[in-house]
């Protein structure tokens, strides 16, 4: 069912708020963040040839790992995300670097002027918008003609349990799914063709959708468990309004589901990520 107006605002609010109440964790795992996802950006910054000189945007940036990648290339890079306290994160860990730089942008309103940048970066963030067209349509309006895009968001929930488990566990206590049907998650845009659809609808052309292998590893599931809940921004919204026993009784379920993960050396829990690239034609149409 379509979503009205003002029903995407209160979307984007809580999300918003729940974003910002895990800042603290993502700055606590930054450098954890960093080398999980260091191959996804590898691919990423090779997919849109970020070079030298180029202007680049990343969107949904979280501590900003990526963009700091780009910026290690010689680009000129703005990360930026729709919660204050997660832009504070990475504007710190850009300060050393002086051509990058951070501010407060929402993805499906960017106020940044059309054709500003040469390449824009989102990782796992275009799952969370809570109208993805105009999205990507904004993404293409800052793009100068000839500028590329690479956006990832994670795969079906099946081939993620790292994260899948966690919300089958949440859903099991609460007797409803989670996310609820009608809000955006970690695997909203996970559909075949999906992802190139949005970017082919957008008007972006040599659109390019790969998959990518992106196992979690964690010495325990204690470890698992802490982080997980340390970074999810929608659990943050749901798991500090349970009582302390429906935590407890999560935590026991998702222990006994993650036993088919262990390993001599803790756990490892599969992780698929759909890699997309384009870029806007030099003349409209």
């Amino acid at each position: 069912m379509a979503t009205t107006i003002d029903e995407r605002s209160e979307l984007r609010r809580r999300a918003r708020a729940g974003w910002s109440a895990v800042a603290p964790g993502w700055a606590e795992h930054a450098a954890y963040t960093d080398a999980r996802g260091a191959e996804t950006a590898r691919w990423m910054l090779e997919l849109t040839a970020t070079a030298p000189g180029d202007r680049v945007l990343e969107l949904a940036s979280g501590p900003g790992g990526l963009g700091l990648a780009a910026a290690a290339r010689g680009a000129r890079v703005v990360l930026s995300d729709v919660a204050p306290e997660i832009v504070a994160i990475a504007a710190a860990r850009a300060e050393a670097l002086p051509n990058a730089g951070a501010r407060v942008l929402d993805l499906e309103a960017i106020d940044e002027p059309d054709e500003a940048y040469d390449v824009v970066l989102c990782r796992e963030g275009l799952m969370f918008a809570t109208d993805p067209p105009s999205a990507v349509s904004e993404i293409r309006r800052v793009l100068r003609p000839g500028g590329r895009v690479a956006i990832t968001v994670w795969g079906p929930r099946e081939d993620n349990p790292w994260l899948g488990l966690v919300f089958d566990a949440l859903g099991a206590e609460l007797g409803r799914p989670v996310p609820p049907p009608g809000v955006p998650g970690p695997f909203s845009l996970s559909g075949a063709g999906v992802l190139a659809g949005l970017l082919e609808g957008a008007g972006l052309a040599d659109v390019t959708v790969s998959e990518l292998a992106v196992p979690l590893r964690a010495g325990s599931f204690e470890e698992w468990w802490t982080r997980t809940t340390a970074l999810a921004g929608p659990l943050a919204a749901i798991l500090p309004t349970l009582p302390g026993p429906a935590r407890d009784a999560v935590a026991a379920r998702l222990r006994e589901a993650a036993r088919a993960y262990e390993t001599a050396g803790g756990i490892e829990l599969p992780g698929l990520a759909l890699i997309a690239s384009a870029r806007r034609r030099f003349t409209t149409g």
